[in-house]
């Protein structure tokens, strides 16, 4: 095992009664109970982009500071990975098959790509624009395909509605649908078959069919909610999705047919997007914009 997942491990073994190896719904303390991770103020409240590198590290935009990307190896162990050039600001993160990191720049409209040798202290930093495209609102969270295609949410918060693009690897931004809604959290399914789509204020999370292309067909609304609202969410390798409920303070679980199975209650009312670390991708990380600070809590 890296040392980083060693270093998870050993504060894991804080709040729980068995090994962090072994976690169990009867022997992990925060079992569906959210506990602090990074406590407050840490990250600002512009704290998104939640995602986790092969070697277990935790990266999560606006550290101390907009436009920084903060590394956390650790309970409460945190330190700036990076500042963004140009005044970019990132949002959603996401890390490819081999370890490249790609950021959503929302203030000037890329994606950004930092190669895995920079990730992993190999190599200077050097922040590359992997896509630009002015007609894109602001880039806001992205999703990753197996295969490395992106797929991205681009919402015009002013006038409440949104678009879908798509950036192959031959880097090439693709406008898949437009006109929807605010588009904001977006997630492949583990089987990259399915893609989710929700949309804020309109509170709908849609489903497409989705091929080895990254072309969408048969769009269907997989479930809406009747109140708050909603940001970032996650497909989890056991079919589930977990969404952001913001300004109602839980993560809602929903099955691949759109039932909402359950909500787990955080400490803070405004989580803004999630990840799945540890072991098997059972500690879930969530962002919270008020707080400045991480949640974490575990799942089956």
């Amino acid at each position: 095992m890296k040392k980083l997942n060693l270093l998870f491990g050993l504060s894991i073994l804080n709040i729980a009664t068995s090994t962090y190896a072994n976690q169990n719904s009867q022997t992990i303390v925060n079992y569906k109970t959210s506990i602090d991770w990074v406590t407050d103020g840490v990250f600002t409240k512009g704290i998104e982009g939640p995602a986790v590198a092969v070697d277990g590290s935790l990266y999560v935009v606006n550290y101390q500071e907009q436009g920084t990307i903060g590394r956390v190896t650790a309970k409460n162990t945190v330190e700036r990975f990076l500042t963004l050039a140009n005044g970019s600001i990132g949002n959603g993160i996401r890390f490819d098959s081999d370890g490249n990191m790609y950021i959503a720049d929302y203030v000037n409209h890329n994606i950004l790509l930092i190669n895995k040798a920079v990730v992993e202290g190999k190599a200077d930093t050097k922040i590359h624009v992997y896509a630009n495209s002015p007609l894109m609102n602001q880039p806001n969270d992205i999703a990753m395909m197996a295969n490395g295609i992106i797929l991205a949410s681009d919402p015009n918060w002013s006038a409440s509605t949104g678009n879908l693009w798509r950036i192959n690897t031959q880097q090439e931004i693709t406008l898949l649908e437009k006109n929807m809604g605010t588009t904001n959290g977006i997630a492949v399914s583990y089987d990259n078959k399915t893609l989710y789509v929700n949309e804020s204020v309109q509170r709908n999370v849609w489903q497409y069919n989705l091929n080895s292309s990254g072309e969408v067909t048969n769009k269907q609304l997989l479930i809406k909610f009747s109140e708050h609202g909603l940001d970032g969410m996650r497909a989890h390798k056991n079919g589930k999705l977990y969404i952001a409920r913001y300004g109602k303070g839980v993560v809602a679980v929903v099955s691949d047919k759109g039932e909402q199975l359950e909500e787990i209650v955080l400490k803070g009312k405004h989580p803004t997007n999630l990840a799945f670390g540890g072991v098997n991708g059972k500690q879930v990380f969530v962002t919270m914009q008020q707080r400045g600070a991480i949640e974490t809590f575990f799942i089956e």
